[in-house]
């Protein structure tokens, strides 16, 4: 029999499994193959209780991700089954619309018994560079073209691995090493949750998690709604239109505050794309929610009960909520820009709480490299898939300056230029911050980033574009300015668009500039001490500091002369 706990007990127990799912996390992060986990952090982990409710999560992630994956674990022990549920199971799925929104997540779910009784389930979710199909980009007509689907079902039963969709799976990716490596590294991570979780039941004496897991949910949707609860009683509209595919796309979304939820209605939204940018609506529904939970009540650890009173809603068939087959692979392009959208809206219901738009979506490319063609290629020449996440600026806040190459809403971190060379035959030959990039303002918006990227002699390359804010940069609020627009050509001038895949020749390289946060608040009311310190960190030019902020040629000569002797303004 469980003992009966005090409230200061179920406190620590709490805080315990927040401990225990961040070291999951930092396991996956640590045994992961790809990349993109193991330099950007692009995963999440989570521990659910016996009905799939979400107890904890663990800081290291995306809420693309998480948020996504508080659903997914029900749609688990739907497929598989109560009565299927045995010991030593792990189930897989890269289903977008019961995971996390495309076939490039995979998310591993594992029973947790002690005492040969169901205590809970841990679940984790990792991008993986490579699902086969025409890989990780926007020009899929369907998601049948997007890679390897594999629904939900056991990778393995009472500790056995089905070696027949291991079989599978090797057959139909680019790069089936780092694939079975990743597949495996998830399963891990969730025993060494499970391990961790057993120990503190053991400690506190712990039959089941009911009583903790009550306390958790009871105690979050209390306080969440508390925070709902002091808000106006009101209603707003935003809208945001970025670049698309081929043609602009607009997000609209209305908010609406009552006294126990906030509901968000994305009616009128684009319809579909033709083209792979499509958002299932759980990966809409997450970045929604966070963007509201982050507003209101970020102290709140995320929790099935802290996101329940945020409730989302979109016509089937829309940009925000698409239904399969259409294809999905970049839903995290229009899902990164709902946040925006979201505080566009709820900016005017509580003015002075939310930022100015950013660059949104990350600035992500993915180089496929081989043997040149048009002459003969040197021996050591080889194939090789290379996937580096980038950010450009996060938009100003009401009372900071938006940050530099930071990834906002994504979270994700940007890519070393090391990780991203060893991973293949790549050269990154300019990675730095882009000067005047981010919007005036009181508070100035955080800075884009230069990029240059080409391949080792002997190999030519198709690099997948998947880039926004090329023709719709970001908007300031209160007065400040728009963030700059993403660039991108090859080094001789030749345009490229901003989504799809582009061969570049042997010896070419691909330009990219990418997209400045935008300013908030008037930037005749920037101190000047900030304006002055901007321009000696080159944050600015000299141009930008006289026409957007209005420091006179003998400031700027002072600073300029400061800078030439090394002195710290």
């Amino acid at each position: 029999m469980t003992k009966v706990h005090s409230t200061v007990a179920y406190q620590v127990m709490w805080n315990r499994l927040i401990s225990v799912v961040e070291e999951q996390a930092q396991a996956l992060v640590r045994t992961a193959f790809s990349t993109s986990v193991r330099e950007a952090g692009d995963l999440s982990a989570g521990v659910y209780d016996v009905s799939g409710q979400m107890l904890a999560q663990a800081v290291t992630g995306t809420p693309g991700h998480v948020n996504a994956m508080a659903d997914a674990v029900a749609h688990f022990i739907r497929r598989i089954g109560p009565d299927n549920i045995f010991e030593g199971d792990i189930y897989i799925t890269n289903d977008p619309w019961e995971g996390t929104g495309h076939l490039h997540d995979i998310t591993m779910v594992t029973p947790s018994f002690h005492n040969g009784t169901l205590a809970g389930f841990f679940a984790c979710t990792a991008h993986i560079v490579d699902i086969g199909g025409r890989g990780f980009g926007a020009d899929a007509a369907s998601v049948f073209e997007e890679g390897l689907y594999i629904p939900i079902m056991k990778f393995a039963q009472r500790g056995t691995v089905d070696e027949t969709l291991v079989r599978i799976v090797r057959g139909n990716v680019r790069e089936p090493d780092q694939l079975i490596g990743d597949m495996y590294a998830l399963a891990t991570c969730n025993e060494i949750g499970h391990r961790r979780l057993i120990e503190m039941m053991e400690e506190f004496e712990l039959a089941d998690l009911d009583g903790v897991g009550r306390f958790i949910l009871e105690n979050s949707r209390r306080a969440t709604i508390e925070a709902i609860a002091a808000l106006p009683r009101a209603s707003a509209t935003g809208e945001l239109t970025v670049d698309g595919f081929d043609t602009p796309i607009t997000l609209k979304v209305e908010v609406t505050v009552y006294e126990d939820r906030i509901v968000s209605d994305f009616t009128g939204s684009s319809g579909l794309d033709k083209k792979g940018i499509n958002c299932p609506l759980v990966y809409a529904k997450a970045y929604a929610c966070y963007a509201l939970k982050v507003a209101i009540a970020p102290e709140i650890p995320n929790n099935a009960a802290s996101l329940a009173p945020f409730e989302i809603s979109a016509p089937e068939n829309t940009i925000v909520n698409a239904l399969h087959p259409a294809p999905v692979a970049l839903r995290h392009i229009v899902g990164h820009f709902v946040p925006d959208t979201v505080f566009n809206a709820f900016d005017k219901i509580v003015p002075g709480l939310v930022p100015a738009e950013g660059a949104g979506c990350l600035c992500n490319f993915q180089v496929s490299l081989r043997p040149r063609t048009d002459a003969p290629a040197p021996e050591d020449a080889v194939r090789s898939e290379v996937l580096t996440f980038n950010s450009g600026g996060s938009g100003a806040r009401p009372e900071h300056d938006g940050l530099n190459a930071t990834a906002f809403p994504s979270g994700v971190m940007t890519m070393p230029i090391e990780a991203t060379e060893h991973a293949g035959p790549v050269i990154i030959w300019r990675k730095e911050l882009r000067p005047d990039s981010g919007g005036s303002g009181k508070q100035r918006g955080g800075l884009g980033q230069y990029m240059e990227v080409g391949a080792r002699d002997g190999h030519e390359f198709d690099i997948q574009a998947m880039f926004d804010r090329v023709d719709h940069p970001a908007q300031g609020r209160r007065g400040g300015g728009a963030g700059a627009p993403t660039t991108i050509t090859q080094d001789d001038g030749t345009a490229m668009n901003g989504k799809g895949k582009q061969f570049v020749a042997n010896g070419r390289k691909v330009v990219m500039a990418f997209p400045g946060g935008a300013g908030y608040g008037n930037p005749g009311e920037r101190p000047a001490e900030l304006v002055k310190r901007d321009l000696a960190l080159g944050y600015i030019s000299a141009q930008t500091a006289t026409k957007d902020y209005g420091l006179s040629a003998d400031d700027i000569a002072a600073v300029e002369a400061a800078v030439a002797k090394g002195e710290t303004l």
